[in-house]
């Protein structure tokens, strides 16, 4: 067994684990604002409390506890991800611990602290503290998360298209932090991820509505939620698509060999044909029953039919592997056209207050799109980040020069634990999501037995 192969994939189970609860608590704390200034919204117009009961407090209420568990996973994985930069890549920190090093003490200082501190008001402090209080919180754990996922990405995009540095026998220094922050791939790379974790959340949402809605569940703010989830899905997957084209042309500028491979270009040419899909043979140096469209990826690429594009020919012995990085670009790629045509027939569907509710289909397929987010973001991050290979730091790094000297059967063991842990607590955790829904549904059902509260028969005779 290869120690550096097995050290990259426990790396890769382990950022694979992490990164889907960051890509969903990302966007939930706005997702979270959002309902709570609705309900705000709401309890003025109908002239009543702010702890009232509204459909969007309750949503509020269901999803702030998936944001908390979210949120935990997240901090748990993150700390085993962190000690692996010791135990298997010390080479990493050597060589470029002085700008690694305060990115990520920047990530914990301004954002995480923020986030933690909190959320604890967010979940127990609606009835405890004043509702501008519990906005405010809501406000700041938004933020936070947001913040948080700024740090990470400037290190992440600051890996693939290195500046502001200088290098002294072999280690990085910095010598403009503002080129290092804001380094050439940053702002489409928090672009990217900002607006997939936006369509995770989504699909989320409006996919545990849809399952409360086929659980019998026909509360007020199932329809809400459902519609609002499909509605940002609807307007982000357009943005999303066009921001990936910009982010494919900085690529494309800054690592063409990642391109290359995506593309499954093998030779340099001009009026490079798409490649919709194949077999990519690295032996042979072609793509075996390959679909092609013909000029097309000079068209996209350089937008000119007879563009020149360089192929993997150019960079003998400096490209990633090839497979890996085609299908999961072409999976990513194919969940995105799954999510426009879901969310636009959904939004079609759902415009209307007149109709009495989602169709059998509609929900069907919203039900199967739930975790449809995590996929995408998956793809994409093997994309990206197999697409790096052999450099850890572009162009100053490699992946070979960072690893640790861990003996092959020690990672086997502790990977072997990992992907054990990883599988069982994902599992868990999607269980617990449907568990907090199922929930839900009981006390609609039991609320629907007994008449509504109070503060709601106030609220629905007002609007009435």
């Amino acid at each position: 067994m290869d120690p550096l192969l097995l050290a990259r994939v426990q790396f890769a189970s382990n950022i694979t684990f992490h990164i889907l609860f960051p890509t969903i608590s990302i966007a939930l704390g706005w997702a979270l604002l959002y309902f709570k200034l609705r309900h705000n919204r709401w309890a003025r117009r109908h002239g009543l409390p702010f702890t009232a009961d509204t459909p969007w407090l309750r949503a509020y209420h269901l999803w702030v506890k998936v944001f908390a568990l979210t949120f935990a996973l997240g901090v748990v994985s993150g700390i085993t991800m962190s000690f692996q930069f010791g135990t298997n890549w010390p080479g990493f920190m050597q060589a470029v611990g002085n700008i690694a090093g305060p990115l990520l003490a920047y990530e914990v200082l301004t954002a995480f602290f923020l986030e933690a501190t909190f959320l604890g008001i967010m979940l127990y402090g609606h009835r405890r503290v004043g509702n501008r209080v519990h906005t405010l919180a809501t406000v700041l754990v938004a933020g936070g998360t947001t913040l948080s996922a700024f740090w990470i990405l400037v290190l992440n995009s600051w890996m693939h298209t290195p500046a502001g540095f200088e290098l002294r026998d072999g280690v990085a220094h910095a010598t403009d932090w503002w080129a290092i922050i804001f380094n050439p791939s940053l702002p489409y790379r928090l672009s990217h991820m900002m607006i997939a974790s936006g369509l995770t959340v989504a699909f989320l949402v409006a996919g545990i509505s849809a399952y409360r809605w086929r659980q019998g569940d026909r509360g007020d703010d199932v329809k809400l939620t459902m519609r609002t989830g499909v509605a940002v899905a609807a307007l982000l997957i357009p943005l999303q698509i066009v921001v990936g084209d910009l982010h494919g042309l900085n690529t494309l500028q800054h690592q063409p060999a990642k391109v290359a491979a995506m593309e499954g270009i093998w030779r340099t040419q001009k009026g490079a044909p798409m490649t919709v899909f194949g077999l990519p043979d690295e032996a042979a140096r072609e793509t075996r029953f390959a679909i092609e469209l013909p000029k097309l990826a000079s068209l996209v690429l350089t937008h000119e039919l007879d563009g020149e594009v360089k192929g993997l020919d150019a960079y003998e012995g400096q490209h990633p592997p090839v497979a890996p990085v085609f299908f999961s670009f072409r999976l990513m790629v194919g969940i995105g056209v799954l999510m426009l045509a879901v969310s636009w027939i959904g939004w079609w569907q759902l415009r209307s207050n007149s109709r009495p509710g989602p169709s059998p289909l509609l929900t069907a397929a919203l039900l199967a799109m739930t975790f449809s987010g995590w996929l995408a973001v998956l793809a994409g991050w093997y994309t990206t980040e197999v697409g790096r290979q052999p450099w850890l730091v572009h162009g100053v790094l490699t992946t070979a020069q960072a690893a640790g000297p861990v003996p092959a059967p020690t990672i086997a063991l502790t990977l072997a634990i990992y992907v054990a842990m990883y599988l069982a607590l994902t599992v868990a955790y999607v269980a617990t999501v449907f568990r907090l829904a199922r929930k839900v549904n009981a006390a609609e059902t039991s609320r629907s037995a007994t008449g509504p509260l109070p503060a709601l028969g106030r609220m629905r005779a007002g609007a009435a």
